[in-house]
């Protein structure tokens, strides 16, 4: 969602691109005139995206570091810095994707992994380990799944003959549990559930939401693309309580508070990927991107 990016962000003097990932979106910004630092958990891609951008990092407007943005008030390079715009394109890169050593699809015989990080639990660890309840809300919260349990007990049950190792692993306890009639959309949802709890994606997002508005400047811009219903309800909720000017009981027929708006919405509905781009990149169908705008 490039075009739309630029939209939100094309005029702010520094970026701060909290998923560099491969890159792109932070190469649109420099093209358009701003100094972007880019971060990333995964030294991979902070290495690929400093040769892609290695014009734009020997004139100084352009530094990649790494860390988890999720953590990103812990990262000492960038301790009392402000921006006057945020990116956050969560979720995985498709460079990671495409990536099998990386572990994020369902092609057949690809590892379980999906740390981002490549530290801590893998997924394998995870479908090995987790309880039935664990599994449950698992499949439930972070896949949307109404058969989460059915799913929970067939892992296992295949697991207590068979410890999971690759994708097919769980493509076949997902077709065990749901039947033949479980296909790529299904993969999707449920891998990208696990991929969720591997690297703690909600929790996390939830964490740093308010840290990311506190490092604008004023009238800075805080933008975020999100893949995932949760996370997208988690961004929505966040800058409409942060546009609120009271805070009052919604009965309360006399406003106490005093509350002030931190800032105004500058979606009021997420922006959808075009036709167009999901043509070209049918990764982007369930992207949603929202703004919000720092108070002056």
């Amino acid at each position: 969602m490039v075009t739309e990016v630029l939209g939100a962000l094309g005029s702010a003097e520094s970026v701060l691109d909290c998923t560099l990932g491969g890159g792109g979106h932070s190469l649109a910004l420099l093209e358009a005139g701003a100094s972007v630092t880019g971060v990333d958990r995964d030294s991979d891609a902070i290495a690929e995206a400093t040769a892609r951008l290695k014009a734009f990092v020997e004139t100084g407007r352009f530094r990649a570091v790494r860390g988890d943005f999720t953590h990103i008030d812990q990262i000492p390079e960038l301790r009392d810095e402000s921006f006057a715009g945020i990116l956050a394109d969560l979720g995985v890169s498709s460079s990671q994707i495409d990536r099998d050593e990386r572990g994020f699809s369902f092609r057949p015989g690809v590892a379980l992994d999906m740390r981002m990080s490549g530290k801590g639990e893998s997924a394998a660890d995870l479908l090995n380990t987790a309880t039935v309840e664990e599994l449950t809300q698992i499949f439930r919260e972070y896949g949307d799944e109404p058969r989460a349990r059915r799913l929970a007990n067939e892992v296992v049950r295949r697991r207590s003959t068979r410890d999971f190792v690759i994708a097919d692993d769980l493509v076949g306890a997902i077709r065990g549990a749901f039947g033949a009639s479980a296909g790529p959309g299904d993969f999707a949802r449920l891998f990208q559930a696990v991929r969720i709890a591997v690297n703690d994606e909600l929790s996390g997002l939830e964490r740093v939401l308010p840290i990311l508005r506190d490092m604008l400047v004023p009238g800075g811009t805080l933008s975020i693309i999100a893949y995932h219903s949760g996370e997208d309800r988690l961004v929505k909720h966040a800058m409409r309580a942060w546009s609120t000017t009271c805070t009052c009981p919604p009965r309360q027929p006399v406003c106490t508070c005093g509350g002030v708006a931190l800032g105004r919405l500058v979606t009021r509905k997420s922006i959808t990927a075009s036709a167009a781009e999901i043509a070209r990149n049918p990764r982007a169908r369930s992207a949603h991107l929202r703004s919000w705008q720092k108070a002056a």
